[in-house]
């Protein structure tokens, strides 16, 4: 497994992460997510990352049941808030009140005495931008955790941030999360990812594999059962991506993967940490084997030659 520093901090997390959005806690069953929790672990994975949302806070108590077999020291565990957890008015977004009341259940829920990262699951328009920032400086200031990051804000609103943290002598935020995959490359194009790399603020994406769509199964003629295509609670993200025109750029991609002895899912992860800002890929598993796969992609390098066949195939429409 390698590691890379979160951002600027000194933090280092593994290149491979573990999310838990729609499978620990979810539909991932607690004996097999305990199973995969522990082969992450074991194989060199330390960077954990879940939201309060997730099935309202069960993520983060199946997490923080198996991650307590751990030393804490070992584990870089993330977390967010913003969203809506109840029909209470003051139970969502980022006021001051919601981002104390939401830090303080996600620690009982994670069994732990502080969180590594903790994220603005979006940015929050009612609030003003100070009063979260000295949020999120308080809390650091009070040990309850460590580093505070941001996910699917715009350039703008980092920037905003990043100004007001600068003004008042604030802690930062050290991360961004947001989407990106080979279908999915806005932060390219939007000033996200420059003004990333330009402040030093690591990004740890989420949906590398676009829902599964990347590793190339439904491109086969058979789709198994337990697949989250056929599942019509959880499908409506996997149906996002899994249109004929991204099939066949899939089906592109299987044949790099015949000629290079590199699956297709690993030829996708290598290709977003081909990046030394993506300081981590987020994925998830509902399988061992599934996570086995993801990890071999921690040492794979892309020699320039595939990278430049990839871009042909994925480039984005000017």
């Amino acid at each position: 497994m390698r590691y890379r520093k979160l951002g600027k901090c000194g933090a280092k997390v593994s290149v491979i992460s573990l999310g838990s959005w729609l499978t620990i806690g979810g539909t991932v069953e607690t004996k097999k997510s305990r199973d995969i929790i522990k082969l992450a672990f074991e194989s060199g994975i330390n960077f954990f990352d879940t939201a309060d949302v997730y099935n309202y806070g069960m993520a983060e108590i199946a997490l923080g049941k198996s991650l307590k077999e751990f030393r804490r020291q070992n584990l870089f565990i993330a977390s967010k808030c913003f969203g809506k957890m109840s029909d209470d008015p003051n139970d969502k977004g980022l006021s001051r009140k919601h981002i104390f009341e939401s830090v303080h259940k996600s620690l009982k829920n994670l069994k732990t005495d502080y969180i590594d990262l903790y994220q603005c699951h979006r940015y929050d328009p009612d609030t003003t931008l100070e009063e979260t920032c000295r949020a999120f400086n308080t809390l650091i200031e009070h040990g309850k955790i460590l580093y505070w990051g941001v996910s699917e804000w715009t350039k703008d609103e980092i920037k905003n941030a990043l100004g007001i943290c600068e003004k008042l002598n604030l802690h930062k935020p050290v991360s961004n999360q947001p989407q990106y995959n080979l279908f999915s490359r806005a932060i390219e194009t939007n000033g996200v990812l420059e003004i990333c790399r330009e402040q030093g603020i690591g990004l740890v994406v989420w949906s590398p594999l676009a829902q599964g769509v990347l590793t190339g199964k439904y491109n086969r003629k058979k789709i198994e059962s337990d697949s989250r295509l056929k599942d019509k609670k959880n499908n409506a993200f996997v149906k996002s991506f899994a249109k004929e025109e991204n099939l066949n750029k899939v089906g592109e991609l299987i044949k790099i993967s015949e000629k290079t002895g590199i699956t297709v899912s690993n030829l996708a992860l290598a290709w977003c940490l081909r990046d030394e800002i993506v300081s981590s890929a987020i994925t998830s598993a509902t399988k061992e084997s599934q996570l086995k796969e993801n990890i071999k992609a921690s040492e794979t390098e892309l020699p320039e030659e595939i990278l430049i066949d990839i871009e042909k195939i994925f480039k984005p429409a000017k």
